[in-house]
């Protein structure tokens, strides 16, 4: 058993940071993967699915800046759902963020080689990036705000020239923006809620920075309001471009819709440029994804629910190094396995569980925490089961399976 305290994380982050490593985490893991599955399951009824998902995300937004405001350390939901409903509650959270997170690691890899090499080379590459910014958090959390900061503002302009290249470039058809009857039905409108949802998860790596935050009780609800709004936006525009440009069919059958709509009525010039914007976004995912997942590790390590050894803080650089570390290694191995489709599913699934648990948490909250209406964590619980449970079934049974391990595995180690 550990004795004494365990170091603290250092707080060196401040709300401009906090609110980057949002929009970097969230940009990069939506615009450039999700519309397309998205379209094949919703159809017309893709923006349907887009103001579901954007609903849900807002509703446990909301759960998880109170909870972030009363508990300011590091683990997010792990912590909370410990705090508020027991260490079972609080343990599910914590596995179902690491597991589906950890994918989402894989995905974000394979998001970039994609947008920045041949097939052949994609692979390699992919690890090389995943071997490279593990390095830069290993660093020490003040180089990864900094290098996100770097990452998102070339995002955010290779979208904007997507936009215009489509919208002024091309022939937009502004019928097809708006929803049929009939179209995907109501089971794949949620079906892409749920896909999409995947690229709104981006503020739970805030809530996980709990410890280096400034002024986290101030600093995390804003950082997570802030950054969740200006994503919505830029989705719904993405969206709106995409279907006014190539329709609902025309974006289920592209793999990169955006690089597609550019195309087909850009420049020469744009392409180039959304292709680097795309491998950049998908570059700041896994920067910000690599930090989270391992600030969740160390919080489950400090408590027995992880080897303890992956609670060690280096003891100049104050991260938790040999976390990082472990979580670089399983995502280099997934890398070189998974498919980029079904980490994208399973991802989803793990999150929507995580979140599952923190609006039970935040429905636990006395009225002196409680900063929203308890009707959000409700709206926000019922939201997260529905969308995992219209999740692609592939996804809702590797989901599942998993999450029934990693309770053996916790009830075996308790035992002994």
């Amino acid at each position: 058993m550990s004795t004494g305290t365990p170091p603290a994380l250092a707080r060196r982050l401040g709300l401009g940071d906090a609110v980057l490593l949002g929009l970097g985490s969230m940009i990069g893991a939506g615009v450039f993967v999700v519309v397309g599955p998205a379209a094949h399951a919703a159809g017309t009824g893709l923006l349907v699915g887009l103001a579901a998902a954007a609903l849900v995300a807002y509703a446990n937004a909301t759960s998880s800046a109170q909870l972030a405001a009363q508990y300011p350390t590091s683990g997010g939901t792990y912590v909370y759902g410990r705090e508020r409903l027991g260490p079972w509650w609080g343990y599910l959270a914590g596995w179902s963020f690491v597991v589906g997170k950890t994918a989402s690691c894989a995905a974000m890899a394979l998001t970039f080689a994609a947008y920045a090499v041949p097939p052949a080379w994609q692979r390699p590459v992919a690890v090389a990036a995943v071997v490279a910014l593990a390095a830069v958090n290993y660093r020490g959390v003040t180089r990864t705000a900094l290098l996100t900061r770097v990452l998102v503002l070339p995002v955010l302009a290779a979208l904007a020239v997507a936009v215009v290249a489509g919208l002024t470039g091309g022939a937009p058809d502004w019928s097809r923006v708006v929803p049929k009857a009939g179209s995907g039905g109501w089971y794949g409108v949620l079906q892409s809620a749920g896909l999409l949802f995947f690229a709104f998860a981006g503020y739970a790596r805030l809530a996980t920075l709990g410890e280096e935050v400034r002024d986290p009780a101030r600093t995390i609800p804003r950082a997570i309001v802030l950054a969740l709004g200006v994503v919505v936006v830029v989705y719904a525009v993405v969206a709106v471009t995409v279907l006014a440009v190539l329709g609902a069919d025309g974006a289920a059958a592209s793999s990169a819709p955006l690089g597609t709509v550019v195309e087909a009525s850009g420049p020469g010039w744009a392409g180039p440029v959304v292709r680097v914007g795309a491998a950049l976004a998908a570059l700041g995912a896994l920067l910000a994804l690599v930090a989270g997942v391992g600030r969740t590790a160390l919080a489950m390590a400090r408590e027995g629910d992880l080897p303890r050894a992956l609670a060690a803080v280096h003891p100049r650089y104050r991260v938790p190094h040999r976390a990082e570390v472990a979580l670089a290694v399983v995502v280099c191995v997934l890398v070189l396995t998974v498919d980029l489709r079904g980490a994208i599913g399973f991802s989803s699934f793990g999150v929507l569980a995580y979140y599952l648990v923190a609006n039970l948490s935040a429905l636990s909250q006395d009225a002196d925490h409680r900063r929203h209406p308890r009707g959000l964590p409700v709206l926000g619980a019922v939201g997260c089961v529905v969308l995992a449970v219209t999740l692609p079934w592939t996804a809702v049974v590797a989901g599942l399976g998993v999450l029934v391990v990693g309770l053996a595995l916790r009830a075996a180690t308790r035992r002994r």
